[in-house]
């Protein structure tokens, strides 16, 4: 089926991040897809390769548009232009109409997915539009993960990519990925505990203002790397800092210890969110891992005050394994929209 995804860039690409591995993953599963975005800059560094069976179209607000494929998908609640949503009200077969929102680990979700959304007024009157949750259980709308993950991250050789990233690893060295919406000074005292480090800052604020950093860490800036490379650099990492949602996803699908930078919202209910996805990660985990866990990544949310160390490695790493293999019993967000469509449509 042809899928006409659409997607404002708000800030940060990660809304285009999600936007184009849902698009691929369609077409890695024999769907056509067309992407329509108001900003695709950033696709350059991001899948210089492109897609095939994806096209990229520019968000327009006014003109006149093509026919409408079977389904279609507004990321994050964008409304798709009006005179394209038209042209769905005025299709024989109206397509399937998807909001796919937010990723979020709270109750609502389960609630709140497959919901129906009756259209009275406007230029989509008539039409019903879907919302579509991802979430971390069978009852939500799952996560996105393409089918060939698992045997690529299985193949995968830290110390060849490493090498080619000219990082110098050395194997004596932790390797700490760090992506950020700002950088924080709360960091640097968990890097001074004395083990050889190598710290990998991605582009943006990682590599922003970097202050003196302890003798035992050793800082590599990385240039802008495409998804798969980010994928690689996540499975290169024994520790990872990760942001928004497509590389928070990313990271629990690495496996290791990671810490989440959640999108700061001005009426706080981020930190809700947080608590939230902390309350099911660690579910049926040790009260002194889980407290010293809860501390770290409220700490680097601004929540709380840092706490003197990191959790014990091999029981966070364990902890790690076990949630991604229960993620990975689940189906993931690309098969389940396409079982929603077909049970629909």
């Amino acid at each position: 089926m042809l899928w006409d995804l659409f997607c404002r860039v708000i800030d940060n690409h990660g809304d285009l991040g999600v936007a184009w591995r849902l698009a691929t993953d369609l077409s890695a599963r024999g769907e056509r897809a067309r992407l329509w975005v108001d900003d695709a800059s950033a696709l350059a560094w991001m899948a210089p390769q492109g897609d095939a069976r994806v096209q990229v179209l520019p968000w327009r607000d006014e003109g006149d548009f093509p026919q409408p494929g079977e389904v279609v998908v507004e990321l994050f609640g964008c409304d798709p232009p009006p005179g394209f949503v038209a042209r769905m009200a005025a299709s024989p077969k109206p397509p399937a109409w998807i909001n796919l929102e937010y990723l979020s680990a709270e109750r609502y979700v389960e609630r709140s997915h497959g919901l129906q959304s009756p259209q009275f007024s406007g230029p989509g009157a008539g039409l019903v539009k879907f919302f579509f949750y991802p979430g971390f259980t069978p009852a939500t709308g799952g996560l996105l993960r393409e089918r060939d993950v698992q045997a690529r991250r299985a193949a995968f050789d830290r110390a060849t990519w490493l090498a080619a990233q000219g990082a110098g690893w050395q194997p004596d060295e932790r390797v700490v990925s760090l992506f950020c919406y700002r950088r924080l000074d709360a960091l640097w005292p968990w890097l001074a505990d004395g083990r050889p480090m190598l710290l990998l800052a991605t582009p943006g604020a990682a590599q922003a203002d970097v202050p003196g950093l302890p003798a035992n860490v050793r800082l590599h800036r990385l240039p802008w790397l495409t998804q798969r490379d980010y994928d690689h650099l996540l499975w290169a990492a024994d520790l990872n800092f990760v942001r928004g949602e497509d590389s928070f996803v990313r990271a629990q699908w690495a496996g290791v210890p990671f810490v989440w930078q959640i999108y700061e919202q001005d009426d706080g209910v981020h930190a809700e969110k947080l608590d939230a996805f902390l309350d099911r990660f660690l579910a049926g985990s040790n009260a002194a891992f889980s407290l010293e866990l809860r501390a770290l990544w409220r700490a680097w949310n601004r929540l709380a005050e840092p706490p003197a160390a990191l959790p014990d490695d091999a029981t966070w790493r364990a902890a790690c394994a076990r949630w991604r293999q229960s993620l990975e019993k689940q189906h993931d967000l690309t098969g389940r929209l396409q079982e929603f469509v077909a049970a629909r449509w």
